[in-house]
């Protein structure tokens, strides 16, 4: 048996600088015990040099490895940052990070806050 949660999308308005953000999160995949998430950042009306998401899961399912971010957090919620690489996002541009996950009862989509940094 395989549970699939939704796409969840948060948006975000002002922050430092003005311009605002969108974070949207998609299950890419699960399986008995573990999950594979995905979340695209999308920059708003300025140019960006860097952003964050906060991801916090009801069910407290752990994130046990991420790519194109990075988290100091073993535990949520957690505070995802940008890579080098990826932090500077054109007016409507995107940036997109994965993860795999561990979960154990139910495994619902976290919310989502996100920041950038002007």
């Amino acid at each position: 048996m395989v549970a699939v949660s939704g796409t969840v999308t948060v948006t975000t308005t002002g922050g430092p600088g003005g311009g605002g953000c969108t974070a949207t999160y998609s299950q890419v995949g699960s399986w008995p015990g573990g999950f594979q998430g995905q979340v695209s950042v999308a920059n708003g009306t300025t140019p960006t040099t860097g952003w964050s998401v906060t991801l916090t899961f009801a069910g407290g399912q752990r994130i046990t490895q991420i790519w194109n971010a990075r988290t100091t957090q073993t535990a949520g919620p957690y505070t995802i940052v940008n890579e080098s690489h990826n932090g500077a996002i054109p007016v409507g541009g995107t940036a997109t990070f994965g993860f795999l996950g561990s979960w154990s009862g139910t495994n619902a989509a976290p919310t989502l806050t996100c920041a950038r940094t002007p």
